[in-house]
């Protein structure tokens, strides 16, 4: 939607409440409506999903249909989304989700402990299946966690959120990012550049988690002085960690001789945490993978929390929980 059509629609919203626990938003442009539903109300139905209500397209208006304060909820994420769509033309999933998580954050504080809430400087990060509780806690409370699951349950990310928050309020001194450089799948051969340039391809998602979380120029200057440092995991050696949040990620795809090797790296206030899916082991041998005989080895510890995921904790596009079945079924 360019500047020229921001200025001659009509982008107020009217809201009407029915006797019948129903709320009606009003567009007085269509355009505008089709923006917010999506393409064959896509975006209503994902809104359906998420809150557990009913939504409906009629005219020029969109129907809430649930308890009143859900309906309240609801009406406050259009709204949202309707700036969204204003500002930069489409709505994507993440608004979707982000929609939800800004306006429902005080009905999920009711079934969450406020402590299980992760304040960022962006965004306020709420654990979505008891799993994701249970790893944040543990994050939180105990020396070292392993955690293994599917791709899309949290484990980089909420491992990310926590060891930022802990970092802004100077508890910890660095936070320490880790990935085994393995190929998924493929041979990419000789890579060019210095040796940045070459490990950043493997390291990608950690600093995508960091840009959701903070300011790109901040998370830079963390870097660029050293109170984030992202390395891979073959750089870990002979170094101990103090006043450290460490996270390897990947962790599927280190052997059981790395996974002892980044977990005695601990020192004093620092907390170690490995992530990894069992599923996606990349090594040529799979047999080789440390993940899973860390967690037999060290999870009677009472320092250590195992949290172990499914694809009931997935939180992407929901699309992903119903692969992630299938191929658990299939295996």
């Amino acid at each position: 939607m360019n500047n020229t059509i921001k200025k001659k629609i009509d982008t107020t919203l009217k809201f009407v409440y029915s006797d019948n626990n129903s709320l009606s938003v009003i567009f007085h442009n269509n355009e505008l409506l089709m923006g917010v539903a999506g393409e064959f109300n896509k975006n209503l139905k994902e809104l359906e999903k998420m809150t557990n209500s009913s939504l409906y397209s009629r005219g020029n208006s969109i129907m809430i249909k649930s308890d009143p304060q859900k309906n309240e909820l609801i009406k406050n994420a259009i709204q949202f989304l309707t700036d969204q769509f204003i500002n930069n033309g489409s709505i994507e999933n993440k608004d979707l989700i982000s929609s939800v998580d800004q306006f429902m954050i005080k009905e999920k504080v009711k079934n969450n402990n406020v402590t299980d809430i992760i304040k960022t400087p962006k965004k306020s990060i709420i654990p979505r299946s008891e799993k994701q509780k249970s790893y944040v806690r543990a994050l939180r409370q105990s020396d070292i966690v392993i955690s293994a699951g599917p791709a899309g349950t949290g484990k980089t990310f909420l491992a990310v959120a926590v060891g930022l928050t802990m970092l802004l309020e100077k508890k910890i001194e660095r936070i320490i990012l880790s990935r085994p450089a393995v190929e998924a799948g493929e041979r990419l051969g000789f890579l060019p550049g210095d040796m940045k340039e070459k490990v950043d391809p493997y390291l990608r998602p950690l600093y995508d988690s960091l840009y959701d979380l903070f300011d790109f120029e901040k998370i830079q200057r963390m870097i660029e002085i050293g109170d984030i440092e992202i390395a891979p995991l073959a750089f870990m050696r002979g170094r101990t960690l103090k006043n450290s949040f460490a996270i390897l990620d990947e962790a599927q795809n280190a052997t059981d001789t790395q996974i002892k090797m980044f977990l005695t790296r601990i020192g004093e206030n620092s907390k170690i945490v490995v992530n990894g899916d069992p599923t996606q082991i990349d090594l040529p041998n799979k047999s080789m993978s440390g993940l899973v005989r860390s967690k037999e080895l060290l999870g009677h510890l009472n320092e250590i929390s195992v949290v172990d995921f499914d694809h009931s904790d997935v939180v992407r596009h929901p699309l992903v929980s119903k692969i992630v079945k299938a191929y658990s079924k299939n295996d």
